[in-house]
């Protein structure tokens, strides 16, 4: 039929290679275009094809696609919206083909309204479909779906379940319940099929009308038990992998007991304290939201230890109000499974949120003295001296320093009763920081030597950040500023290699504080700015000290007593 003609032909929404030979041309006039949602390595090897990948529109493409639709002065109108309604839409011309169209047949309702209905949600897809199998997402996802296998059609139906952006093989291999070796083939098939994306090694990525999508498939085909199931080895995932990264940051932190993992879970390998750190920067997002999702779903005791397990992360890398929410979700998970000591451990970890609020901190006080006697009455020494120590920092927020000390002594005999090695060591330390904000400088050098032996015999690098600064702390007191530069630079090398952006802000303040006392502006103001970026991005009220110290008012001397010297001079414990 085609010899001897010019013909292109165009082979639209090809299933294989197999599909397509019969129909290519055989004739050196004409051309043969095949549009297909999968890779046609057969036709590239076999037909000498010349393979071309078409990627998503870029943004500002999508958007004009968009504009000439509905009208570029309208879409013009509301920009912010508009580029809410790409995102929305993934790019997908058709997607956006379907939202323009709506948004034209509502004239008077502005474009605001139509993103807000596109955010994630069971009827979005239902807002991208025009009733017709011709302009429906549903319908353009289904092609590529009923091609899948059995295995990847349940884990693609199985991803839905998962809360973040993008999942880990590890993951991925949980929620299907088989090992890592046999989920990779099924990603990378559903890879090929367009149905995830693979963004970064080991990580894959499904948009949110995919995910909608497969969550649709998987209340239609898989049992609610079956769901369950899947979730429940997911947040076990999570959960181990948690425990494990946050052991690795803080060996001595004491730890509670967690059920062993479900069968089907893979727990992620976290090798040394850079892959812990890695895998909190690159999880916060599905976390976060696994917690408030277990608690909605009735996974309670999961929800609780997946926010203590998490709470290093959260000490870095969270706003303190968000930590606060969070720790609110896993005291109300505690309270719905009633034991005392999920409930001593919720009651701290809000407290501790709580306590780096300004206006929350008589409530930190509330919670600190419930998971008190939470503790005491199971008699557990060491959760009662970390509360203790919680109770002595509050204390010394609200420049109450004798009162701070006197908790810190109890704590150190609470440790030294349950033969805690750990925790005499900060107690130690912290007993020589509260001397020093006294004026004690002698006393406290004395105790923070005692700290450091300790810490480096069990290892706490943290906490050797920590004494080194309160050494800092005390050398200045004394007007040794050459020692205390010294001692706050190896407290900065350590905490930096540990991460801990708290901390850090910290040190920077008390070096800054050295610096101008020394007669050295320049560097003082070096020093308060870098500690003065990371407290407003943590969202503590600290930062307000520091910006009064770069607007010309710094304390030359580390205050003690006076209340108004508690937010300069309060400091932070990881326990």
């Amino acid at each position: 039929m085609l010899a001897g003609r010019q013909v292109l032909v165009v082979l639209d929404n090809a299933r294989d290679p197999g599909q397509v030979r019969p129909l290519l041309p055989g004739g050196p006039s004409c051309l043969a275009l095949v549009i297909s949602r999968n890779q046609m390595t057969g036709l590239v090897v076999g037909e000498g094809a010349l393979p071309l990948r078409l990627e998503l529109p870029p943004p500002t493409d999508a958007a004009d696609l968009f504009a000439s639709r509905l009208g570029t002065r309208r879409a013009a109108d509301e920009p912010a919206a508009l580029a809410e309604i790409v995102d929305r839409c993934a790019r997908l011309p058709l997607a956006l083909a379907i939202a323009a169209a709506s948004a034209a047949a509502h004239p008077d309702e502005p474009l605001a309204a139509l993103a807000a209905q596109l955010r994630t949600g069971p009827a979005v897809l239902d807002r991208l479909s025009t009733g017709t199998d011709g302009a429906d997402v549903r319908t353009a996802f289904s092609w590529s779906y009923r091609r899948l296998s059995p295995t990847a059609a349940y884990l693609f139906r199985t991803l839905g379940l998962h809360p973040g952006p993008d999942v880990t093989v590890a993951a991925a291999a949980s929620l299907a319940g088989v090992p890592v070796r046999q989920v990779r083939p099924a990603l990378a098939e559903l890879t090929r099929a367009h149905l995830v994306a693979a963004p970064h090694l080991d990580r894959y990525r499904t948009h949110d009308l995919l995910r909608a999508y497969a969550m649709e498939l998987a209340r239609a085909t898989d049992p609610e038990a079956r769901r369950r199931v899947a979730q429940g080895r997911l947040l076990d995932h999570l959960l181990h992998t948690a425990h494990a990264a946050s052991r690795m940051l803080d060996p001595q932190r004491h730890t509670i007991a967690i059920p062993p993992p479900g069968e089907g879970v893979t727990v992620a390998a976290i090798s040394d304290e850079a892959a812990a750190l890695d895998w909190y920067a690159a999880e916060e997002t599905t976390l976060v939201a696994a917690i408030h999702g277990a608690a909605r779903s009735g996974f309670h005791a999961r929800a609780w230890r997946l926010t203590w397990a998490c709470e290093p992360m959260l000490y870095r890398q969270v706003t303190r109000h968000q930590w606060a929410a969070l720790q609110r979700v896993a005291l109300a998970a505690a309270r719905r499974i009633g034991d005392p000591l999920a409930l001593g451990y919720a009651h701290r970890g809000l407290g501790r949120a709580y306590s780096s609020i300004d206006n929350r901190r008589i409530r930190a006080r509330i919670h600190f003295d419930r998971a008190l006697r939470n503790f005491a009455a199971a008699d557990r020494p060491i959760d009662e001296g970390y509360i203790r120590f919680h109770l002595s920092l509050l204390c010394e927020r609200n420049g109450e320093y004798r009162a701070a000390l006197e908790h810190t002594r109890r704590a150190l005999e609470l440790f030294e009763r349950a033969g805690h090695r750990p925790g005499q060591a900060r107690a130690y330390n912290g007993l020589g920081w509260q001397h020093a904000l006294l004026g004690d400088y002698e006393v406290a050098l004395a105790s923070c030597a005692r700290a450091l032996d300790l810490m480096r015999a069990v290892g706490d690098r943290l906490g050797q950040a920590q004494a080194w600064d309160s050494i800092g702390f005390a050398h200045h007191g004394l007007r040794q500023y050459g020692e205390a530069d010294a001692a706050y630079r190896r407290a900065l090398a350590l905490i930096r290699r540990i991460g801990e952006r708290n901390n850090e802000a910290e040190i920077l303040v008390h070096l800054g504080d050295t610096h101008q006392a020394a007669g050295l502006p320049e560097a003082a103001g070096r020093a308060w700015r870098q500690a003065l970026t990371i407290l407003e991005e943590l969202g503590v009220s600290e930062a307000a000290a520091v910006r009064a110290r770069l607007d010309g008012t710094p304390p030359a001397q580390p205050a003690a007593p006076p209340a108004d010297a508690a937010d300069q001079n309060s400091r932070t414990w990881r326990m």
